[in-house]
């Protein structure tokens, strides 16, 4: 018996070994797939880096490429194109103005009623539409068709049944927020497609002139009297509210700027004149692109896949169409390196199909067990179960790429007032350190990114406050602009 006894407890001693010898090496296992994980995030963290040294460095390129596309057609990544809008709204507009935004997946038909003094906008109505995916690609003719159709439907369905003839003449402002060659105020040619749209008829036709083609085909006498950039229109309606407004910056599905320039520095224009002694220049700093840009190895992949490979490098790291899918991209390459998301999701090899507002949600998760986070991975990745410590992994990385593209923002903008000497050094070709007292200086800020996206919003400020220091940084006010009013106060050219 005794015998036996001792048999049994040699057996389980042995068993209890094997499970502890199997626990201790899923230990080892899981341990060594984290320490994976953590070196794939802080990789991440590395090539993402803006120390403030870094900042001023693409401060410096920013204001240099201005500088150099003034200079020279062709002569910078920044095409810094002329709109020929010389004077701004002042406050004392009034009347009823109609417009139409053309800038993303989704464009916007407009009426505005101005009262006559600052900040007195008396209503607005809207009508916001999808644009079919099939017309992004299709033809110019398809696209304005439809476009036109609807502000036909607008504009009888708003006049509620006064005056609604079709034959009485109206005039439209025309945000259109691509890359444009202006020759007037109110006609222009596009240069290119960005945002998804490639519809190859339309490069180097002038734009007014294809809406107003379209809606002479629906029967509508409406003239395009003002043909813009978004950008243009959100400056416009900063300066009618607040007159020290210089600048503008749009940061959402794509992002743009443009700024109050001397006509005497617009070099390329020699002999160019203005009333007012400035002009308003669109930069397309979307394209903008420095070696000091922090860029990983998912940019580039996600850059190499894209319809527009080795173009719009600033808007790439920057901008609300792209963030999600760099998170996408990075939870991918942790997947495949280990299995801390279960089994290799197919969903996960969608481009795109992790959107930036849901990578906000993530984000901004402030939840104890991080609910949101954990039911979008399920229900848009297909990854479920997902332990509390993986979903703060998640986080993490939503983190990283948000503050480097808000960071970035902060420095293209700094740029800005480095050029029109507003960042207290006395601008590029100052010579020397302005003695002059520092003006208050507005730049209206429109787009999701940076009014809707809290964490987005307080990286750039944080930013721009290091990069000009606190004394410069408390003159300069970034002002978010409601976007839907910015595109209507486009047709004030007129």
């Amino acid at each position: 018996m005794g015998k036996v006894v001792v048999g049994l407890a040699l057996t389980v001693a042995a068993a209890a070994c094997a499970v502890a010898a199997v626990v201790v090496g899923r230990r080892v296992k899981s341990k060594r797939k984290w320490k994976k994980v953590l070196g794939v995030l802080r990789e991440l963290e590395e090539s993402c880096d803006t120390t403030v040294g870094r900042l001023k460095q693409v401060v410096d390129a920013m204001a240099v490429e201005m500088h150099a596309g003034l200079a020279s057609e062709g002569g910078s990544k920044l095409k810094m194109l002329l709109t020929f809008v010389e004077n701004l709204p002042n406050g004392s507009e009034k009347g009823t103005y109609y417009a139409l935004d053309l800038g993303g997946t989704n464009f916007r038909v407009l009426r505005v009623q101005l009262g006559g003094t600052r900040s007195s906008i008396l209503g607005h109505d809207v009508d916001r539409r999808p644009i079919p995916p099939e017309l992004m690609t299709s033809t110019s003719q398809d696209l304005f068709d439809f476009i036109a159709l609807s502000l036909v439907e607008f504009v009888e369905s708003e006049e509620d049944g006064i005056n609604t003839s079709r034959d009485r003449d109206r005039d439209l402002g025309f945000t259109f927020s691509f890359p444009v060659k202006q020759s007037s105020v109110s006609s222009g040619i596009l240069i290119k497609w960005t945002k998804g749209f490639v519809i190859p008829d339309m490069v180097g036709k002038e734009v007014a002139g294809c809406l107003e083609q379209a809606l002479s085909r629906q029967g509508l006498n409406m003239r395009v009297v003002a043909l813009v950039n978004d950008t243009v229109g959100t400056l416009a309606l900063g300066h009618y509210h607040d007159a020290d407004t210089v600048a503008a910056v749009i940061i959402g599905t794509g992002t743009n700027a443009c700024y109050l320039e001397r006509t005497d520095a617009i070099i390329k224009c020699q002999g160019l004149f203005t009333t007012s002694g400035a002009m308003v220049v669109n930069m397309e700093w979307g394209n903008f692109w420095s070696s000091h840009l922090p860029r990983t190895t998912y940019d580039i992949d996600l850059d190499a896949d894209s319809p527009n490979p080795n173009d719009q490098g600033f808007e790439k790291l920057i901008s609300g169409m792209y963030l999600g899918d760099i998170v996408r991209r990075v939870i991918l390459r942790m997947s495949q390196e280990t299995d801390i998301f279960g089994s290799v999701s197919s969903r996960l090899s969608v481009p795109f199909i992790l959107r930036t507002p849901l990578m906000a949600a993530m984000h901004e998760d402030d939840s104890p067990d991080l609910r949101e986070v954990g039911k979008i991975l399920r229900e848009i990745l297909e990854i479920p179960d997902i332990p509390l410590k993986v979903r703060k992994l998640v986080v993490k990385v939503c983190d990283v790429i948000t503050r480097r593209a808000a960071r970035l923002a902060a420095a293209g903008i700094a740029g800005i007032l480095k050029k029109i000497g507003r960042d207290g050094s006395g601008g590029l070709t100052g010579g020397r350190r302005s003695d002059n007292k520092m003006k208050r200086t507005v730049v209206a800020v429109e787009g999701s990114l940076y009014t809707s996206y809290t964490m987005f919003r307080e990286y750039l400020n944080e930013a721009l406050s290091e990069i000009l220091g606190e004394e410069v940084a408390q003159h300069v006010i970034l002002k978010g602009a409601q976007a839907q009013v910015a595109r209507a106060i486009s047709v004030f050219w007129s």
